[in-house]
């Protein structure tokens, strides 16, 4: 079972969370509520996690294809829901860039596979409703 601990750190909303090996990510509220801006949003972590887990997957897949990858970079912008409490994510689209040799119809089965089949955080997503799109370019 994985662990995390979470600790208020001011006297506002900011928070440290840090997990069993003591990986630490500070999030906190906007200063329109009444934060400092001091850390992430807590639903922006949502966001990194899907990043990441589409990441790992997509480079282990490329890998595996003896693609050479010199630069991976993503691009997440998500929608959440207007008007609704909780206000979940509505719609999320991920621009994925590759530099090095990889072939663009390589590097898009790789992103369809992760989104669709092996990303857990894209799982979860799309079982609250999220749309989850992407493009996918190299060079």
């Amino acid at each position: 079972m994985d662990k995390i601990e979470v600790k208020r750190v001011d006297d506002a909303y900011a928070f440290v969370a840090t997990d069993s090996n003591g990986n630490t990510a500070r999030m906190d509220a906007s200063v329109a509520i009444g934060g400092h801006n001091s850390g992430i949003r807590p639903m922006q972590t949502i966001l990194m996690g899907l990043g990441g887990c589409g990441g790992v997957d997509i480079i282990s897949i490329l890998k595996k294809q003896k693609q050479e990858i010199t630069e991976f970079k993503m691009v997440i912008e998500g929608e959440r829901e207007h008007g609704k409490e909780p206000a979940l994510w509505k719609e999320v689209n991920i621009q994925f860039y590759f530099t090095g040799q990889v072939d663009l119809e390589k590097a898009e089965k790789a992103v369809a596979l992760s989104l669709n089949k092996y990303c857990s955080v894209a799982a979860t997503l799309r079982a609250a409703g999220c749309q989850i799109s992407w493009t996918v370019s190299t060079n």
